[in-house]
């Protein structure tokens, strides 16, 4: 399996991933939504491949969703 988009020549729907930081904690998200019952949205066997390693894929293939949030973005917090 590749894991990146240059090895497969592939370009997400979504937005690049700017880091591998970013890739991880999108992974990590999306990981604990499989352990969680949703269901995987690339083609793989569920029961030869752990939640990380779908995730993982998932998210390189780009079929899950994200959006940056803006840093001038404050979240209100009430007293």
């Amino acid at each position: 399996m590749a894991t990146t988009h240059e090895e497969t020549n592939e370009t997400p729907d979504s937005q690049e991933i700017d880091s591998k930081y970013r890739l991880i904690i999108l992974a990590a998200k999306r990981s604990k939504q499989l352990q969680r019952g949703a269901r995987p949205r690339i083609d793989i066997d569920a029961t030869k491949h752990k939640p990380t390693r779908i995730a993982l894929e998932e998210v390189i293939r780009g079929t899950v969703p994200f959006h940056f949030k803006d840093i001038n973005e404050k979240e209100i917090v009430e007293a």
